[in-house]
């Protein structure tokens, strides 16, 4: 692996100007007008991939977004890494906040800024150049195949049949995914376990038209006012979901295993300067580690209604809606808990409105054994880059196709990921450590090296 150490080195500059070129596509799956730029994309990495060495390289089509498909296939023997990425973005929105052009990446501060820069292109294309390194020094030791989507931050709705239809395409030993974060880069971890996520839009509708407040407020009910009041009524006073069978299918872990969880470094202390907070808050009981890995969760992403321009418009709103998650822990069933939530939030709304409750995606919570030989390989690899043994970690997020992946193609996932809580993945000035780039650039080569040695 030392020539494809010395071929990175000798390449890095290229690299980042070529993954500056595509952080530059504007390729954010939420919004429909992104349609073109979604193929740009995928043609830019299917031509990445080829240039790099793969044997195969194509933009497939699917009833959403393309995928990219390559692979190089260096023996029948070997074994073979399907490598699992995403080039759609989150939106840029608040824009006013962003210190530089999302789509126009600089470095400062030995960071990469621009959407996507960590989430996921940044990690997406350190394969990509790994991949490129062993293929030109002769030192690829696997099959790899590259499985690259365009719907991943809206629930990769056409990934599962994707699969479905191509599933002998994509046969493989292991799924090797680097969307996920570390500890530090001073406690590195490799991601064992994400929260599942059930998604939900609700609108409350009240009169048939906005009305001036002065005029009815008081005699009908707005929609806003009592989106809100259902809205509170959806978490208690302790932090717990109040719906009635929400925690039904939850283990609880054992006073041994909360130990075992508890012991990665944690500071609260900084934690709470990092993010400008007073206090932490959630479930009474549990520790923030918890909180965010092991126990599940709900959030409002969005609340809208009524007039909300600049200067006064005195009316109450026709409607209001609000867009709902809630991220969820082993044994819960994604498609359960939409269910329970529209039925509990049908239930608790007054006869004064009518509400719609829509589930718009959701995926299963995944855990990835730490015994296989995928993880062991990325294990060693890691420790070989970062000079100590890398943590089993449980994310508090969701990549809902890895579930999918299990159940539709029969593969488990390595989940490792070198982004950091640093980096603001989905929120405005994004970024991505030059460091970061770099240690995985050089622990992708190891782990492909110690993945085929081992038994």
């Amino acid at each position: 692996m030392d020539k494809a150490k010395v071929y990175i080195e000798a390449n890095k500059e290229r690299f980042l100007n070529e993954l500056f070129d595509l952080i530059r596509i504007p390729s954010v799956s939420a919004e429909a007008g992104r349609k073109p730029d979604m193929r740009r994309c995928a043609e830019y990495l299917a031509a990445a991939l080829a240039e790099a060495g793969a044997d195969r390289a194509e933009v497939m089509p699917t009833e959403g977004n393309p995928v990219v498909y390559a692979e190089k296939i260096v023996s029948p023997k070997a074994r073979t890494v399907l490598i699992y990425g995403h080039y759609d973005v989150m939106p840029v929105d608040p824009r006013g906040e962003w210190r530089s052009d999302p789509f126009e990446p600089v470095v400062r501060d030995g960071r990469i800024w621009g959407r996507g820069a960590d989430d996921d292109k940044g990690q997406l294309w350190m394969h990509a150049k790994a991949f490129e390194a062993m293929c030109a020094t002769g030192t690829l030791p696997c099959n790899v195949k590259f499985m690259l989507e365009g719907e991943e931050e809206i629930g990769s709705p056409s990934l599962y049949g994707f699969c479905r239809q191509y599933k002998k395409l994509l046969k493989a030993d292991v799924i090797l995914v680097s969307d996920t974060s570390m500890l530090s880069m001073q406690t590195p971890s490799i991601t064992c376990g994400l929260r599942g996520l059930a998604y939900m839009e609700v609108e409350v509708e009240g009169p048939n038209k906005d009305l001036h407040s002065g005029l009815f407020g008081g005699a009908v009910a707005n929609p806003a006012n009592v989106l809100a009041r259902l809205v509170a009524q959806l978490t208690d006073a302790e932090g717990r979901v109040t719906i009635p069978g929400f925690y039904d299918d939850v283990r609880e872990l054992t006073p041994a295993e909360r130990r075992a969880f508890n012991r990665a470094p944690f500071s609260l202390a900084a934690y709470k300067k990092s993010l400008a907070i007073g206090d932490v808050e959630g479930e009474a009981g549990y520790t923030t580690l918890e909180r965010t890995g092991v126990r599940p969760s709900l959030d409002v992403n969005g609340i809208w209604g009524g007039y909300t321009g600049e200067g006064t418009k005195t009316v109450i709103p026709s409607k209001a809606s609000a867009k709902i998650s809630m991220r969820l822990v082993p044994h819960q069933d994604y498609r359960k808990i939409s269910k329970l939530f529209e039925r509990h939030f049908r239930r608790i709304a007054p006869r004064s409105v009518k509400v719609t409750v829509k589930a718009l995606h959701g995926g299963m919570p995944y855990v990835a054994p730490t015994d296989m030989p995928a993880y062991k390989a990325a294990e060693k690899a890691v420790e070989a880059t970062f000079g100590r043994k890398p943590l089993p970690f449980y994310s508090g997020g969701s990549i809902p196709i890895i579930s999918g992946f299990e159940s539709i193609l029969g593969i488990k996932s390595l989940l490792l990921g070198f982004g950091l809580a640093e980096d603001a993945i989905h929120s405005p000035n994004e970024s991505f450590g030059l460091e970061q780039f770099d240690r995985g650039l050089e622990t992708i080569p190891l782990f492909y090296k110690y993945f085929a040695e081992a038994k």
